[in-house]
């Protein structure tokens, strides 16, 4: 992982936890402890989602751009899909609070996209390579 990504990476997830702790506090003085728990539960749930979106993007970029936009497309999909399945196995649940998961999850995701585009806004990247040179230009 390259230090941008990890840069990225702690820009993003340092908020969300925070958010995630405030969360299940008010969780816990709304709902009691099931309400904790679902908060929880939503906070983990963004945390490792995001933190292997983030990694998997990484590691494919080191071996193309294409790669990179398809792990990305692809780490979506698979977040998408297991999001679906877990809302489905766990929906009727009794277990925790499911309206404190549901807005926890709703908010940690902003706030995770939010520091996350603004940690990729403050990295001075390039995006061309100066030294590359275009065949057929400037060759003598």
């Amino acid at each position: 992982m390259q230090a941008n990504d990890v840069r990225v990476l702690k820009s993003a997830a340092i908020p969300t936890l925070a958010v995630g702790v405030v969360a299940v506090v008010v969780a816990l003085l709304a709902a009691g402890g099931k309400g904790a728990l679902g908060a929880g539960i939503g906070a983990l749930l963004v945390g490792i989602f995001f933190s292997i979106s983030v990694v998997a993007v990484s590691y494919a970029a080191r071996v193309s751009p294409q790669m990179m936009a398809i792990a990305a497309m692809l780490s979506y999909l698979v977040k998408v899909v297991v999001i679906m399945l877990v809302l489905t196995a766990f929906g009727d649940t009794t277990a925790w609070n499911s309206r404190a998961f549901a807005w926890t999850v709703v908010v940690c995701t902003l706030v995770w996209t939010g520091f996350e585009v603004r940690a990729f806004i403050k990295t001075k990247m390039l995006y061309v390579d100066p030294e590359a040179r275009v065949p057929g230009k400037g060759d003598s």
